[in-house]
């Protein structure tokens, strides 16, 4: 799954209303970015890099596999397969949204 085909699949998952109420970035380095304005009515996913409340420092793989139910947040966090920063009371809020 590309950069492309993942912000795809987080605009399905987050829909209108993802009850976020805050912005996450997925940071998958050269491969790019996926931003969700968890704020904003109705939510949106894009892909331009800014600050967010929360960020994940993750590889486009284990995004796509976080995306497809191969990876469950707590577990991937617990494996170190991406790094929170930020308020990590949004990233708790992360299986609301994948």
């Amino acid at each position: 799954m590309d950069m492309q085909a993942c912000t795809e699949a987080l605009r399905a998952k987050v829909g209108e209303s993802s009850g976020l109420n805050a912005t996450l970035k997925f940071d998958c380095g050269a491969d790019g970015v996926a931003y969700i304005d968890g704020k904003s009515v109705p939510n949106s996913v894009d892909n331009t890099d800014r600050d967010a409340d929360c960020a994940l420092e993750i590889s486009l793989e284990n995004l796509a596999a976080l995306l497809t139910g191969e990876l469950e947040p707590a577990t991937g966090f617990m494996m170190g397969k991406f790094k929170v920063s930020g308020d990590m009371s949004v990233a708790m809020k992360l299986q609301r949204v994948v």
